[in-house]
């Protein structure tokens, strides 16, 4: 069935299943997961066992791996994460769907999480075909005002050529850059994670294959989103079970 959403918003089992009854097993479930990768086991075969724990729903187990991560991995990518200052006449390289994609899911009022390394992520990401609504535009645009603010030399967008309607989403990035002056070049790449992976410049995504291997990385969503959509539906699943951690806030992150 083709795609028809006009906006990315909630799913429609989003406030059942996020609701603040829930956020403490999803913690505890983040922290199960999160012991079990630290441990060398499989991450499919210990999110079914975690899933099947606490009776977790199909997008509640989503969430909580995208949440997880190992103590080895954790470790690794705060220490490779860097803050905005970095970037002053320096290029950066973005990830484009997986920034865009979260950007839109907090301005359609979907659930975003936040991970246990701090990355803010949506729950389903990206399957193959992409398609405008109406976020998609005033996405693109917050995300130009913030990297305008940083003075960086130049902003490097990356794209999955595999991922349909891909040059339309090229086509609006460089008429918006244009459009604003903005330094902006878009590369449209069978696959952007051994790019990002391999660059020497600071790269921005929440992918976690590019997390665990990248050489500098910037939290540009959680910048975008603290700074621009106060009342984006934040679920954290980074901190422990007895917190409380929904809220139609962003965290207090300071601004650059």
């Amino acid at each position: 069935m083709p795609d028809k959403r006009t906006h990315r918003g909630k799913h429609p089992e989003d406030d059942r299943l996020f609701a603040e009854a829930q956020i403490v097993d999803l913690r505890r479930a983040v922290q199960d997961l999160t012991w079990l990768l630290s441990h060398g086991y499989a991450e499919k075969s210990s999110l079914k066992l975690v899933g099947d724990r606490y009776a977790l729903k199909d997008r509640q187990r989503m969430a909580v791996m995208r949440s997880a991560c190992s103590d080895e991995d954790l470790a690794a990518r705060l220490s490779r994460q860097v803050l905005p200052a970095a970037l002053v006449n320096q290029p950066l390289l973005i990830d484009g769907y997986n920034i865009i994609t979260t950007i839109e899911t907090a301005l359609g009022g979907g659930v975003v999480l936040k991970a246990r390394d701090g990355s803010l992520r949506d729950i389903a990401g990206l399957h193959g075909t992409y398609r405008k609504v109406q976020e998609t535009m005033p996405s693109l645009e917050l995300i130009g005002r913030y990297l305008a603010k940083l003075d960086i030399s130049l902003c490097q967008w990356f794209l999955d050529s595999p991922v349909s309607n891909t040059g339309r989403l090229k086509t609006m990035l460089l008429k918006l850059a244009d459009e604003n002056h903005w330094n902006w070049e878009v590369q449209v790449v069978t696959n952007p994670d051994p790019i990002l992976i391999k660059a020497e410049n600071i790269v921005s995504t929440s992918d976690s294959i590019i997390l665990n291997s990248c050489h500098k990385w910037l939290n540009l969503t959680e910048y975008v989103i603290s700074n621009y959509i106060p009342d984006a539906l934040i679920v954290d699943l980074s901190l422990p079970p007895a917190e409380n951690v929904i809220s139609h806030q962003s965290p207090p992150f300071k601004t650059c």
